[in-house]
């Protein structure tokens, strides 16, 4: 049940105390360009790159660049 709370419970971005919101955003990595949607501060236009995102698909595509 805390789980499912917390799945629920929306990002605040820490700077300025507003809601994050889902929007497409342009990012660099190793070299590649891509767009990609992600947690967004509508005032601030930080980015929020969650856990999954960053030891998950984020690894797969640096391992997969290295290959080459």
């Amino acid at each position: 049940m805390k789980e499912e709370n917390e799945q629920n419970m929306p990002w605040i971005c820490d700077k300025c105390k507003e809601k994050l919101v889902l929007r497409k955003v342009k990012a660099t990595y190793l070299g590649g360009n891509f767009d990609i949607e992600l947690m967004k501060c509508p005032q601030c236009n930080n980015v929020f790159i969650g856990e999954d995102l960053a030891l998950g698909k984020m690894l797969e595509v640096e391992k997969a660049l290295e290959d080459k």
